[in-house]
């Protein structure tokens, strides 16, 4: 009889590492996660998990335009200080750069957030009901 998954929470859930950089359901680890580059499956093909419970959004891409945004900038302020190019060649060099590293990094990042959220038990706000 095989054993039963992990629950949220539990120690025996997959690393968030493993679910993010792999694809791999945080639950049972079958690389079912994602169904195109960077749209989640509907549910785990090997042990039923629901994905579409999980309320990844917008987080992901606001994180990463964020984090890479600002590397972006100090790097062309440090080219811009250091050498001075003219303004074509910070505009070729920089928006393909932040583009590419903003979609590569976007299934990673979504896969870690729907990790986390497996991981923590994370849900929808609720209210907590008068004396309970």
């Amino acid at each position: 009889m095989p054993e039963p998954a992990p629950e949220p929470g539990s120690a025996g859930a997959i690393p968030v590492p493993d679910s993010a950089f792999k694809g791999a359901c945080p639950r049972c680890g079958a690389p079912s996660l994602f169904s195109g580059w960077v749209k989640f499956a509907a549910r785990c093909g090997n042990c039923g998990l629901d994905y579409a419970a999980f309320n990844v959004g917008d987080g992901p891409a606001a994180f990463l335009t964020l984090i890479v945004g600002t590397i972006i900038v100090v790097l062309s302020i440090a080219l811009e200080l250091a050498a001075s190019p003219p303004i074509w060649l910070h505009l070729l060099l920089w928006i393909p750069l932040t583009v590419v590293l903003v979609v590569f990094s976007l299934r990673w990042a979504k896969g870690a957030l729907l990790a986390l959220e497996y991981r923590n038990a994370a849900r929808e706000g609720r209210l907590k009901e008068p004396g309970a």
